[in-house]
């Protein structure tokens, strides 16, 4: 049976799931949490890694700041987002200013930036505010291209 590793979004405890079973609202088997909750999770230093480097799907996160309103009208699009593409992916945000070392360990530069990963790994990056639907495609686009490449 084909099985995937995914981090609690509220403990962070890895959890075993068949595939056939992601649609299925899995529950941590630890704190018995959803583990799709259909909204970004807010990521910090700790959460990042468990989401970014140890979940088994792929991880698109975006890097904002709370004073930047390119970054707050995005916002709701990426929540869109998060809604119709869970459980293939999972969705994150970095608030940069509050967690200064990631936006220096990924470098960004300009907000709001989209960074996908998948095992630890960056895949893909865009700059710019961008509709639900253009967020979608990018992932899923950048996704194809490294899982076929």
């Amino acid at each position: 049976m084909d099985t995937l590793i995914l981090a609690c979004p509220g403990c962070g405890a890895l959890n075993r799931i068949p595939s056939a079973r992601l649609y299925d609202a899995p529950r941590c088997g630890k704190c018995r949490v959803e583990l799709f909750q259909r909204r970004p999770l807010d990521l910090d230093a700790g959460s990042f890694d468990a989401h970014a480097q140890r979940s088994e799907i792929p991880l698109l996160v975006d890097f904002w700041a709370p004073w930047c309103q390119p970054c707050r009208s995005m916002a709701p699009a990426f929540a869109a987002a998060a809604r119709g593409m869970e459980p293939q992916f999972r969705l994150g945000k970095v608030d940069t200013e509050g967690q200064p070392a990631l936006g220096a360990r990924f470098a960004i530069r300009s907000i709001p930036t989209l960074v996908l990963f998948h095992r630890g790994q960056e895949i893909a990056r865009q700059s710019g505010a961008i509709g639900a639907v253009e967020i979608e495609r990018f992932a899923r686009e950048a996704f194809a291209r490294y899982a076929n490449g």
